[in-house]
């Protein structure tokens, strides 16, 4: 009696079964039909940015940014080069022309010296004494090869008396009347002055002739001082 019920319902699971399958097939079916129509439309549609990165458009817009950012450094660069290399230029120019302007100064004294030396012996006592007179040809001698050193240096003496007074190349240390020079003119050069090259070391120390003091002195040429 027991086989004959379990014989029965083994048949009625089996019906249940083979009436599910069909279902089930039709599910998996819709299922794989579903997800190969989102595939294609996967396929079909444009790919998206990704999130935070930079589009074509933009990488390129930067690139180009960062170009003209280094074009322009390079151009102040060569810039700050060529400005340098001028300043040099030129330091090194007035290096050569008035670095001895110290040294110049300094053998000033050393001429003046040998010059009131020279002034200070009256030619008759030159004419008597032989030694003397010898002593004298040195110093002059001196005096003379000194010159010709500073000349040879651009090292010009200026000595301008009985010339107009020039401001800029002279100093008046006195004004003296009753001369007979027109006013403002140079009657006696107390000490030389010097110039190297276009820059003055030492103004020419001057007696000009008394004039009228509001007479303004005439125009020169400007002489750069800062030798």
């Amino acid at each position: 009696m027991s086989e004959k019920k379990k014989t029965a319902g083994d048949a009625t699971e089996t019906d249940d079964q083979a009436a599910e399958a069909p279902e089930a097939e039709a599910e998996e079916q819709a299922a794989e039909t579903a997800e190969a129509e989102a595939d294609e439309t996967a396929a079909e549609a444009p790919a998206e940015e990704p999130a935070g990165e930079e589009t074509p458009e933009q990488r390129v817009a930067a690139l180009e940014n960062e170009i003209a950012e280094l074009k322009d450094r390079l151009v102040r660069s060569f810039a700050e080069l060529e400005n340098t290399r001028r300043r040099t230029e030129k330091e090194r120019q007035n290096a050569s022309k008035y670095g001895a302007s110290a040294l110049a100064r300094d053998l000033l004294e050393v001429i003046d010296n040998l010059r009131r030396a020279i002034d200070s012996v009256p030619p008759e006592a030159v004419e008597q004494d032989e030694a003397l007179k010898n002593l004298m040809v040195g110093v002059e001698m001196t005096e003379q090869g000194l010159l010709k050193a500073f000349e040879k240096n651009d090292i010009k003496r200026i000595d301008p008396k009985g010339e107009k007074f020039n401001y800029e190349y002279q100093q008046a240390m006195q004004e003296l009347p009753n001369t007979g020079q027109p006013a403002g003119t140079v009657v006696e050069v107390l000490a030389p002055g010097y110039v190297l090259h276009d820059r003055l070391l030492r103004a020419a120390m001057v007696i000009v002739a008394k004039g009228d003091p509001d007479t303004p002195p005439e125009d020169t040429e400007h002489v750069d001082t800062t030798a």
